[in-house]
């Protein structure tokens, strides 16, 4: 199984190479590691070129700042994977998470159990099938911008936009599984899509793959270390958890969850990057635009021209 780790950063020159350097110690010695700066102007490029010619470790710079969503989309429609995950630059794995995450992924021999009710969850499948894991997560600690830690196990959260009468906030701050740091199967994002153009694109992406029916592992083991910093997008006035941006943005996102019907799989959202520019690559091999997951028209002629240009 090739398993990437994608990071997508912005203006954190400061703690990328700690990020860095943590992904790519991962026990899991065959894993690549790729950088997606999203239009930084700070000494990002600078800080990480002390790996460019790294055999598993690539580099790509954006002529301008798009979005987290946007910097994630780039990974899944120019880079080849059989498994990702998504890595904040203020983000410090456990040498062993990918190892872990990726050995119960590749699990044999899973049958859907015949007392649920199957035929209510999206994705086709039937009570005593063989599964196939498309998602693998896991328990975290957090550590919030003002000093505060917690450990982070409360699978509940997952279904908080399905369940809101299950949800309390007696809980930590952050009381969220995380999503962009589990292990995703590829075919996952061929069946759903890319990441909606929302500051609350895990959360979009989560629910979609719950609605299609995505089978999901979660491993109680804190494997990851997250910091928030004061410039996190979930502390800033413009992004934050009681800002308007985000209250919209969770109101599109209920949204599509009433539009829903259980049985069935939601569209997938296609990639939407035809303004999307490459101003620097320093990869270990060639990009390769995706065939398998959907993009908008533009965007592949966009993504075609650019593979092209950097050949």
């Amino acid at each position: 199984m090739q398993s990437l780790i994608a990071i997508p950063t912005y203006q954190r020159a400061q703690q990328i190479v700690r990020a860095v350097e943590a992904a790519l110690a991962q026990s899991q010695h065959d894993v690549s590691v790729v950088v997606i700066d999203d239009g930084s102007t700070d000494e990002t490029q600078a800080a990480c070129a002390r790996w460019f010619g790294h055999p598993r470790f690539g580099y790509i710079k954006l002529e301008r700042n798009l979005g987290t969503a946007a910097a994630k989309n780039v990974a899944l429609a120019l880079l080849a994977f059989d498994a990702i995950t998504f890595h904040d630059s203020d983000d410090i794995p456990h040498v062993d998470k990918l190892l872990r995450q990726q050995r119960t992924l590749s699990r044999s021999g899973l049958v859907a159990a015949d007392c649920a009710p199957w035929h209510l969850a999206g994705g086709g499948q039937v009570a005593d099938a063989p599964a196939e894991l498309d998602l693998v997560l896991t328990a975290h600690r957090f550590l919030s911008a003002d000093g505060r830690a917690a450990r982070i196990a409360r699978t509940l959260s997952l279904v908080e936009d399905f369940f809101p009468n299950l949800q309390f906030s007696a809980g930590p701050p952050g009381d969220w599984v995380l999503i962009n740091s589990g292990l995703f199967r590829r075919d996952l994002f061929v069946r759903i899509g890319g990441y909606a153009e929302s500051v609350e694109e895990d959360r979009d992406l989560r629910n979609r793959a719950l609605m299609a029916g995505a089978h999901i592992w979660f491993i109680d083991d804190v494997l990851l270390d997250k910091y928030e910093q004061p410039d996190s997008l979930t502390a800033t006035g413009a992004t934050g958890y009681s800002s308007t941006r985000r209250r919209n943005d969770r109101a599109a996102l209920w949204q599509r969850i009433a539009d829903w019907r259980p049985g069935t799989s939601p569209a997938p959202v296609p990639i939407d990057l035809a303004d999307m520019g490459i101003a620097f690559a320093s990869l270990p091999q060639p990009l390769v635009v995706a065939t398998d997951i959907a993009l908008t028209p533009a965007t592949r002629d966009r993504l075609d021209a650019i593979v092209a240009g950097l050949a």
